[in-house]
């Protein structure tokens, strides 16, 4: 009797030892501190100090089977929160997520790839108020990743109830009044990602609500797509890409009508602490509307950018111009950004 009664016991800790390692999840706490400072030309600036704090808190966790999970709360500045991914790893199906990530989810990742030391051009110091082709990236979304094959290559699918660019709490639902959009859908090949030729192609469609009122200015659904190309030969990495939006404004309304951009990057490791890069961006907004100025407006910015990087620390520095910024013709705006990352 005693014998058999140890034997249970063995079996039944056995049986708990293993439901606790297959449950048993850690959260860890990762963040850095950006110190900089901003020179604009030709415009009041006012204090050129500034600085920020990010944190992130990482939790992970592991299923019967193999399997693992994994939720990200990233948090931008001052404990504002700013997004979350709650993510399941299968063995053999890919990965599912649910994000409220901008930009995470679909094409919104692949916004501008371009190589570079520092920062996108148009987010260099220079306040361009670029638009770009977010797909359902902004809004909560549901999105699936197939399995890597053939060098990396994965399929994305995202999909949004509603593609509106909001982000919705638990026991809550999204979607204002004014907004006319409605469900939205993204799929996303992304070739060869872990090998030194990687190609990248896009779209995504929101459906849009076409009521009796507003059935002459919506004529179309609301499309846009990217496609790009990146090329690593030893330490020296080029790219290019392109993207489009279509808003599906009529040209009956002083609506925009489309936008369609392009970038192309060139970043060259000088070793493993030191790189430096050159990118120009190109972002042109357009309608269907003919006045004395023309029917579009070409935003163009160009920036050289350094970065040098020594354990924990990054020194990062950009001088950045730009043609037309947010759009408004006969403006530009050139700026250098000083910047000193500390990550804990």
């Amino acid at each position: 009797m005693k014998n058999l009664t140890k034997l249970g016991l063995s079996a039944l800790c056995g049986t708990l030892a293993s439901v606790t390692s297959a449950n048993a999840g850690a959260m860890d706490v990762v963040g850095n501190a950006h110190m900089t400072w901003t020179s604009l030309g030709g415009e009041v600036t006012g204090n050129p100090l500034g600085m920020k704090t990010n944190m992130s808190f990482i939790g992970n966790g592991e299923l019967d089977g193999g399997q693992t999970f994994s939720v990200t709360l990233a948090h931008n500045d001052k404990n504002a929160f700013s997004s979350t991914n709650i993510t399941l790893n299968t063995n053999s199906f890919g990965t599912i997520q649910l994000s409220t990530a901008e930009g995470g989810g679909g094409i919104g990742g692949y916004d501008d790839n371009m190589p570079r030391a520092f920062e996108e051009v148009w987010d260099a110091g220079v306040g361009a108020n670029i638009n770009l082709q977010k797909g359902v990236g902004s809004s909560t979304n549901l999105n699936w990743t197939t399995p890597s094959i053939l060098g990396g290559t994965k399929l994305k699918l995202a999909y949004s109830p509603q593609n509106d660019g909001t982000q919705v709490n638990d026991k809550s639902v999204g979607g204002a009044a004014t907004s006319h959009l409605e469900e939205g859908y993204d799929i996303v090949l992304d070739i060869a990602s872990e090998t030194p030729v990687n190609l990248f192609i896009g779209a995504s469609e929101t459906i849009q609500e076409k009521t009796v009122a507003d059935r002459e200015n919506k004529h179309s659904n609301h499309q846009e797509a990217v496609a790009g190309l990146k090329v690593s030969v030893g330490p020296l990495s080029v790219g290019g890409q392109i993207s489009g939006e279509r808003t599906g404004n009529s040209h009956q309304t002083s609506a925009v009508e489309y936008y369609a951009n392009s970038s192309i990057g060139v970043a060259f490791n000088i070793n493993d602490s030191l790189s430096v890069s050159y990118g120009e961006m190109r972002s042109m907004q357009g309608s269907n509307i003919q006045t004395e100025e023309g029917n579009s407006v070409d935003m163009q910015g160009e920036s050289w950018q350094l970065a040098y990087t020594l354990g924990g620390a990054s020194l990062k520095f950009a001088k950045t111009s730009i043609e037309n910024p947010k759009y408004a013709k006969d403006t530009s705006s050139e700026g250098k950004v000083l910047s000193l990352s500390l990550a804990f």
